[in-house]
């Protein structure tokens, strides 16, 4: 007993020396833009909560997913509205899960080799590259100019007989119109996966994205809205215990037993662990594999991490709505030479990023703007792959593309996107405005 009090002893001192050290390092922060400072399109916003809450899950000697997972996984879901989550080590494993799953031989209705999945080509490569990596027909389709996600009437165009899903990003935390996407789906009976990546806290018609389809996936990487550091999240949206457990298998080596790492029980959590036979001779199920799976588990200690990353999503999101709309108010008188994003009449965004798309007619190409924004400290990325069939990786992939891709086409050559994360403070959208300001001068 003295030596467990011991040990609790110092782990509270251990926990005290990391508040101070974070109660230090916020005085140090400045209300100043040194001349080479770097304004980042992302960062990751933490402190002592989530450095604490690891180095528990450390000191507890947990590794392996375990209670924080579990603690995490349930926030998860209660806070999307879903039926269960499931953690795995990146937003493109999520993917990758998320079609695979749909072609389990253990669930009803699997999608077969060579059915089609429509799908944006305004896009990041891990959405269309399951598609491919599962030996279906990816099926692009254009965007719309204004909100840079999906053309509904394309979409509509895109459906054929062998159409069995759509794979829907949510792009830069804009909703897609989700009434239309609904009805399409469900018309047509098409499996519905939402990437929400890029849109956790968003919402249509007050209902989060990611809740809308048969399955979503999310990233927690440090640039999106909460982070683990790495990891990624699949949710099952309606109570499937048995497409649950598709994907837990499918991450977990294709292993059929699907405990939690913790499981209490010596007989499991079927309560028939030593039971289940492999041709006639009784083999313990923790060793029986259903599928031809992976290993893209995470670890504890980014569900540790979550946790409390979770808990200040809402002050997160409401940081990087008030950014965005200030970006907005004082950079809309260059509509002339610019053009933002719009969002549809029912949606919330969350918003990722601030995009911009440089008018046909500008005096000056998105190569000058962005080479000036860099120049003067303001980080800007390209709108991730932009028409993911021009990348050298899909000459030689079979994929269909219904009708022309000219939008998409626009936003690859025009648009681009600076940062409104929740670290952003008001001297740096200051100095961003002053920046834009200073360009626009030369044009008017």
């Amino acid at each position: 007993m003295e030596t467990y009090e011991e040990l609790e002893k110092i782990k509270e001192e251990i926990f005290k020396k990391i508040a101070e050290y974070y109660e230090v390092k916020k005085g140090e922060k400045g209300e100043s833009v040194p001349s080479s400072y770097r304004i980042s399109y992302a960062k990751a916003i933490f402190d002592e909560k989530e450095v604490i809450s690891i180095t528990d899950s450390i000191l507890k000697e947990w590794l392996g997913l375990g209670p924080k997972a579990r603690e995490f996984t349930k926030m998860f879901s209660e806070y999307l509205g879903v039926s269960k989550t499931v953690l795995v080590n990146s937003g493109s494993s999520a993917n990758l899960l998320a079609l695979t799953a749909l072609k389990s031989n253990k669930i009803k209705k699997p999608l077969n080799n060579g059915e089609e999945v429509i799908t944006p080509a305004v896009t990041f490569p891990t959405v269309v590259n399951p598609i491919i990596q599962n030996d279906l027909i990816p099926v692009i389709v254009d965007a719309n100019i204004e909100t840079y996600n999906i053309d509904i009437e394309r979409l509509k165009e895109a459906i054929t007989p062998k159409t069995r899903a759509i794979m829907l990003p949510h792009m830069l935390g804009n909703s897609n119109d989700m009434d239309a996407i609904i009805d399409i789906a469900e018309d047509h009976k098409l499996y519905l996966i939402e990437d929400n990546c890029d849109a956790l806290g968003s919402e249509f018609d007050g209902k989060k994205t990611g809740s809308f389809g048969i399955l979503s996936t999310c990233s927690f990487y440090p640039a999106h809205h909460i982070t683990m550091g790495e990891g990624g999240s699949i949710s099952i949206i309606a109570d499937d215990a048995n497409l649950y457990r598709v994907i837990i298998s499918l991450r977990d080596w294709g292993r059929d037993c699907w405990c939690e790492s913790d499981e209490k029980s010596p007989t499991g959590a079927c309560d028939r662990r030593f039971e289940w036979e492999i041709g006639g001779t009784k083999y313990d199920h923790r060793y029986i594999y259903s599928h031809i799976g992976y290993n893209l588990k995470p670890i504890e200690i980014q569900a540790a991490m979550g946790v409390e990353q979770l808990k200040k999503i809402g002050d997160f999101n409401q940081k990087r709505r008030d950014n965005f709309q200030y970006l907005y108010n004082n950079l809309r008188k260059y509509v002339e030479y610019i053009s933002f994003i719009k969002k549809p009449k029912k949606a919330n965004p969350a918003w990722f990023a601030f995009p911009i798309m440089v008018n046909e007619k500008a005096p000056f190409s998105r190569y000058e703007i962005t080479k000036y924004l860099e120049d003067k400290g303001i980080q800007t990325r390209l709108l991730f792959a932009g028409e993911i069939t021009k990348q050298p990786a899909y000459k030689s992939i079979q994929f269909k593309s219904s009708g022309s891709l000219e939008n998409s086409e626009k936003v690859m050559k025009n648009s681009f996107f600076i940062g409104i994360h929740p670290g952003l403070n008001e001297l740096q959208l200051k100095y961003i405005v002053k920046i834009f300001d200073s360009f626009m001068e030369g044009f008017r």
